[in-house]
């Protein structure tokens, strides 16, 4: 879509908003890549993921995601040739141990949230992995008895340090060192026992010097008799070392052996934690899951602008079925750009699968794109006037308009000569309008709204104002014309009766020489059904769901039915000669004939951008091969895969 649009509309505070519901940073990255989906299937399976998530949510509040902050990282570290840390695999252990107890929490499910309760089904329940992981590491540690090495090496360093401490504490209370030391205290440096020693003392002290005070007074010194004690200690804590570094290569080991694993269950924990953070903002700026259609028809009760909520007055809008395009006009802060805006803004937010505050009844049509001129856009350093700005942007969107787009323009033909402004944009309204496109415009322009009253297909708008309190309704009236009110209220305010007729002479007068021609082309309906037919040719002819089988073309990655089977697949290799596509189903991989395939969702919603597809596809065994392969020639190994 048309990024200029996600700021305009201010979709970007949408997504700010939606992050603070997130439980992880994966999950708000994904968040700042999503953008309307354009295919109604995908659209279809968003909003009804967000409805479920909702009705769990009713249930109940508490939903166990797992925190994955810090763990994206964690499956790196083998790939660099080092172990993993203790705290990074309990990162693991926690990862596993949330995703049984999230399988556990989506059970009883199923029967209000039939889609989304099955996504647990993909997390794996690595028992073998996580009671290793539970047994090895306590409190960010390698526990004691991990290994009878380990347990047998920590026994004899433990024994070792009583006995230097137990020797240096008979130092420190004997006569001849009482005088040398500053206190009568044992300390560490360097992982070597120290006592303190007076400066001036370091020379009747039989020893080495390891550290001393900031004030210089002390010495820290290691006493000559226990040095070979402590060279033993120091062996025996190279000894438990090792031990370690082998128990946390052998946990390293199995978890590069269930990388795949991992990280599909990693995937789907992002999926759960990004689905239900929508149900959530959906909650809290009660949303409704709206229908969508793709006619071009849009029909709002009783909505709200999101970033508003309840200050604002309810939107009562429809376009798409007696006409295409609505003109409205009022005076200025009567709402006309919160109105557009809401419109705009809501068509994005369901076509990102998002709960929107509508009433009942309420429907969106899924748009291609949202084609947006709201606002000043001048800019100083493109030494651009204001209007030149506007023309700019609106150049931009009649070559970019087509018969399943959007265009919101706000004050159109504004901030030049009213004659010229004017004729422009009825001109600019009749090319979007001839393109096929849905169109919602705001204007001063009296002239503007005889135009729209005499168009087919136009229709007329205004935003209610209260003559008595000279404030705005901020209320959308469809097909009535709204005025300006600059006489009524100049007469409310005080200003003599007299100039205010006086200004209404001018006015006519002003209104008779203005040559503008408002006559109506006749071919511009003409012109905007050969485009909407045109369109709907190239979207049965490029459809996945042609009746012509031939041209059926599915990528890698994308979710498909197989009829023959009665089952959901993933397409994981390209249509061979025989017309097959290979397709992994039923944790096998087969060759099917592409008719007996139909489209579910493609790809790009199912997975991020340069997505592996290997984690989804290949055996832990394999992805082993292949990463050693790529390091070096291996003598004796191959890679056998399924279903090639």
């Amino acid at each position: 879509m048309n990024t200029n649009a996600f700021k305009t509309l201010e979709f970007n505070k949408i997504i700010e908003k939606l992050s603070t519901f997130a439980m992880n940073d994966l999950t708000r990255k994904r968040f700042i890549e999503l953008r309307p989906a354009t295919e109604e299937a995908v659209v279809r399976t968003w909003l009804n993921e967000t409805a479920e998530a909702a009705a769990i949510l009713e249930r109940s509040s508490s939903v166990p995601i797992a925190n994955l902050n810090g763990i994206e990282n964690v499956l790196c570290v083998p790939d660099k040739g080092l172990n993993l840390t203790p705290e990074q695999l309990w990162l693991i252990y926690g990862l596993l141990e949330n995703a049984v107890r999230f399988q556990r929490f989506m059970r009883d499910k199923e029967y209000i949230a039939p889609t989304v309760s099955t996504y647990a089904y993909s997390m794996y329940d690595l028992s073998e992995l996580k009671n290793e992981i539970e047994r090895c590491i306590r409190n960010n540690r390698v526990d004691d008895h991990a290994s009878k090495g380990l347990a047998k090496a920590r026994k004899r360093a433990a024994a070792m340090e009583d006995k230097i401490k137990s020797k240096l504490e008979s130092l420190v209370k004997s006569s001849s060192y009482r005088d040398m030391l500053q206190d009568k205290i044992v300390s560490v440096r360097d992982g070597r026992y120290v006592i303190p020693v007076k400066s001036e003392y370091k020379r009747n002290v039989d020893g080495t010097i390891l550290d001393s005070s900031s004030s210089g007074a002390t010495v820290y010194m290691e006493p000559q008799e226990i040095k070979k004690l402590q060279h033993e200690l120091n062996m025996l804590r190279a000894e438990e070392d090792i031990e370690i570094s082998k128990i946390l290569g052998q946990l390293t080991d199995m978890v590069v052996g269930y990388e795949r694993e991992i990280s599909v269950t990693m995937e789907a924990m992002v999926t759960y934690d990004f689905i239900f953070a929508k149900a959530k903002y959906g909650r809290a700026i009660d949303g409704v899951m709206a229908a969508v259609n793709t006619d071009n028809r849009i029909i709002i009760h009783e909505g709200r602008h999101p970033l508003l909520g309840s200050k604002c007055v309810p939107l009562n809008f429809s376009l798409g079925e007696e006409y295409g395009a609505l003109v409205i006009t009022g005076p200025n802060t009567g709402g006309k750009t919160v109105a557009i805006k809401t419109v705009g803004l809501l068509t994005m937010m369901v076509q990102c699968g998002l709960l929107v505050p509508v009433g009942e009844g309420s429907e969106f049509s899924i748009y291609h794109n949202v084609l947006v001129d709201i606002g000043d856009n001048q800019s100083i350093e493109q030494s651009l006037s204001t209007f030149s700005a506007h023309m700019t942007n609106i150049i931009s969107i009649l070559k970019e308009a087509g018969p399943r787009d959007l265009v919101i323009l706000d004050e159109l033909g504004a901030g030049t000569d009213p004659v010229e402004g004017m004729a422009l944009a009825v001109s600019i309204m009749e090319k979007v309008y001839s393109k096929g496109s849905s169109l919602l415009a705001t204007t001063h322009y009296s002239e503007i709204k005889e135009f729209a009253h005499q168009t087919k297909g136009f229709e007329n708008g205004s935003m209610a104002f209260d003559l008595e309190t000279l404030k705005p309704l901020y209320r959308l009236s469809i097909g009535k014309a709204g005025a300006s009110q600059a006489f009524a209220i100049a007469l409310k305010l005080g200003m003599d009766i007299e100039l205010i007729e006086r200004a209404r002479s001018v006015a006519g007068r002003s209104g008779e020489r203005t040559s503008v021609d408002l006559s109506v082309p006749e071919e511009i309906q003409h012109i905007r059904e050969q485009a909407i037919l045109k369109q709907r040719k190239i979207v049965k002819k490029e459809s996945v769901f042609s009746a012509d089988e031939d041209k059926k073309v599915f990528q890698i990655g994308d979710r498909v039915h197989v009829s023959s089977m009665n089952a959901a697949g993933i397409i994981y290799a390209e249509e061979n000669d025989r017309g097959e596509y290979g397709v992994h189903v039923n944790e096998q991989k087969v060759w099917v004939p592409k008719k007996r395939l139909s489209l579910s969702i493609k790809a790009e919603a199912l997975y991020p951008e340069q997505y592996d597809m290997d984690i989804v596809f290949e055996t832990k065994e394999n992805r082993k091969k292949d990463k050693l392969m790529k390091k070096r020639h291996v003598d004796g190994i191959s890679i056998e895969r399924e279903g090639l």
